[in-house]
């Protein structure tokens, strides 16, 4: 079956936060919104009719997740990251940023250090002050066409650190982080004792010539440190239905994790989200596929327009996501000039770089995951707003 992702889709008056929040974040409701992480394709009929089925019942009381659920989270690992997961392995949260906040509370205590590798996505350094908790940034290195981790500095960072939170692959930059890397991470950390909570739920968003590792499969002794964080919620657009999957194969760790959850009653979880995320995980992988193919063409479009008619603007390709860095440094304009002209003169809803910390002044993101019409629409604009500039 061939899909249409080239469908324009009304998503106004649907309490769309991209969409529906305009006037709010941007101070102007028609901007073209493509700042949060969700995307404007329809979720695959498979699932659609999967959540369909369950809603025709008359009752929505309390569920479990049952065994079909687990099997599926097993299979897909299996599967798409040659990674075995056993079903005890698998705790539920109810989204992978609130997973972030219950590894702070479950794994260190007021005053921890905790490292983050920014400009990262705005939650997962939040997460370390909102819960008490020092800020570390291990900021990461720009190279000309890519972006590095500094190890010289995670290695005295992490001496006296007790959580390390990795995001891959990397929202913004898109890096998926190769072997190597990843191996060298995972040394620092088991030297001195520093937990990994892998934040991986962009894992299945992975542009072809690259391949997503999963981190906790890099040996036993790494498995033993880390807390991996996975979810179909931006694979297949089910953000809203808010379950992901914690898999922590380290008993004592799980123990935790779970206690944190299971104080705060929130391990019930979405009746539709776990039909949802069993129906993507089964029958999903065919629209997935042509998702990426789709997106990478997104991204191609993108990288050939910049190049050829906005020489000043450099465009970071993404390894993975469906996320575009951009730096606009060249155009000499402060941050909040910036976003003004992006705004009121383009009529672009782009994520701020200065919301993803350290290293995020001058930088916008660009969520590509739209129509094309819509992409085209965007640069077009973006050139014309560029145009006048020196």
């Amino acid at each position: 079956m061939k899909y249409n992702f080239d469908q324009v889709i009304d998503r106004t008056n649907t309490s769309a936060l991209k969409y529906d929040r305009r006037q709010a974040v941007f101070e102007k409701s028609d901007v073209i919104p493509m700042w949060v992480a969700d995307m404007d394709f329809e979720t695959p009929e498979v699932i659609r009719n999967a959540v369909i089925q369950r809603a025709n019942h008359p009752i929505y009381g309390y569920t479990f997740r049952d065994a079909g659920y687990f099997e599926a989270v097993m299979a897909w690992m299996q599967s798409h990251h040659d990674w075995t997961v056993r079903r005890e392995e698998i705790v539920f949260t109810p989204g992978v940023v609130p997973a972030i906040n219950f590894a702070v509370l479950a794994f260190t205590k007021p005053g921890d250090k905790i490292i983050v590798q920014p400009p990262v996505y705005p939650p997962i350094s939040h997460a370390v002050p909102d819960q008490g908790r020092e800020l570390v940034n291990n900021q990461l290195v720009q190279a000309e066409n890519t972006y590095l981790i500094d190890f010289t500095l995670l290695e005295e960072q992490a001496k006296d650190a007790k959580m390390l939170i990795l995001c891959n692959p990397h929202n913004p930059v898109g890096r998926c982080w190769n072997r190597e890397e990843l191996e060298r991470i995972a040394q620092i950390c088991l030297k001195h004792n520093v937990l990994v909570f892998s934040d991986e739920i962009h894992a299945d968003l992975v542009m072809p010539g690259y391949r997503h590792l999963v981190f906790a499969s890099l040996s036993p002794e790494v498995d033993n440190i880390t807390v991996t964080a996975h979810a179909p919620s931006k694979t297949f657009n089910l953000a809203g239905l808010s379950t992901s999957s914690v898999i922590i194969s380290n008993p004592a760790l799980r123990e935790s994790f779970a206690q944190v959850i299971n104080h705060m009653h929130l391990g019930m979880g979405n009746l539709f989200g776990s039909v949802a995320s069993t129906a993507a995980y089964v029958h999903g992988e065919p629209w997935r596929l042509q998702l990426i193919d789709y997106l990478d063409e997104n991204i191609t479009l993108a990288e050939t327009y910049i190049k050829a008619n906005i020489t000043a603007l450099h465009m970071y390709r993404p390894e993975g996501t469906y996320m575009i860095w951009l730096d606009f440094r060249k155009f000499g304009l402060d941050d909040k000039t910036l976003k003004s002209k992006m705004i009121h003169e383009a009529g672009l809803g782009f994520n701020p770089g200065t919301d993803f910390g350290p290293g995020g002044s001058g930088f916008m993101r660009m969520n590509i995951a739209c129509p094309r019409s819509t992409v085209t629409t965007a640069l077009g604009r973006l050139r014309e707003m560029l145009s006048g500039i020196s």
